[in-house]
């Protein structure tokens, strides 16, 4: 009989990109049984002693609890400009689209991916924009293969995210309440900014602003900030942030994109 912890195993090593001889290897499991469970074909019991695994998705029990801090700084990309979608053998697809003018907010967004899911490979795919007329890439999707992503982002559906509704569960807001800055900043290196404000008479004010149109992860940007104390006003389709402290305490932590 086999454990469930082989069965997470070796799909870990699948998404990984192994092939099932390698897997095999690796393992010193049989080439078929490999083959069997590459393919979909799981045993349908393990040894209880063993079997440590999500019921969901095969991988080893996760501690939603013991997220680093990059979770809700990746939650934050994902909410913004990120997708999950479903591939073969029930293999996910995390992918995060940003601009290539700011290089910072991508390698960040990579060694978030790396963090979160340190077994998998991540990607870099050029595109171009479909708001603009020039042929060269403007864009970049950073990507990476997981069973897990819908566990670990719950908020995953189909259709588009302002369609639906949006909300985060307990242990997300758990993590939230910890790490509420590097949500607010993965929130704003996808769809915000810093700009700066100006009036009558050469006045001049930075603010940031928060734009997206989902009503709910408005919302969710709104009470991170009320996490931190930082005062906060809507409009139909954004989020500011006005007051000179509160701009200056987000400096800390969040500032100019580069």
């Amino acid at each position: 009989m086999r454990s469930g912890a082989e069965v997470a195993r070796v799909l870990e090593l699948r998404e990984q990109g192994l092939g099932a001889r390698r897997i095999a290897a690796r393992t010193g499991l049989p080439l078929g049984t490999v083959r069997d469970w590459v393919a979909g074909r799981l045993p349908r019991r393990a040894d209880p002693a063993a079997a440590t695994g999500c019921p969901e998705c095969g991988h080893p029990e996760h501690l939603f609890t013991e997220l680093p801090t990059e979770y809700c700084y990746l939650l934050g990309l994902y909410l913004g400009d990120g997708c999950i979608s479903a591939g073969p053998r029930h293999v996910y697809r995390l992918r995060i689209n940003l601009d290539l003018a700011y290089p910072g907010i991508v390698d960040e967004c990579e060694a978030a991916i790396r963090a979160v899911a340190p077994r998998n490979r991540v990607a870099r795919l050029l595109r171009k924009s479909n708001i603009t007329q020039s042929q060269d890439p403007s864009l970049v999707e950073v990507s990476a293969y997981s069973r897990a992503w819908p566990c670990l982002f719950p908020q995953h559906g189909p259709g588009k995210k302002h369609e639906r509704e949006i909300r985060l569960v307990a242990w997300q807001w758990a993590l939230v309440e910890r790490y509420a800055k590097s949500l607010l900043r993965g929130l704003i290196h996808s769809d915000g900014c810093r700009f700066i404000n100006t009036g009558r008479g050469g006045w001049r004010c930075p603010r940031y602003v928060f734009n997206n149109k989902s009503d709910d992860i408005r919302r969710i940007f709104a009470e991170a900030c009320a996490l931190l104390g930082l005062r906060n006003t809507f409009t139909p389709r954004a989020v500011y942030v006005s007051r000179k402290a509160d701009v200056l305490r987000m400096d800390e932590f969040v500032g100019p994109k580069a």
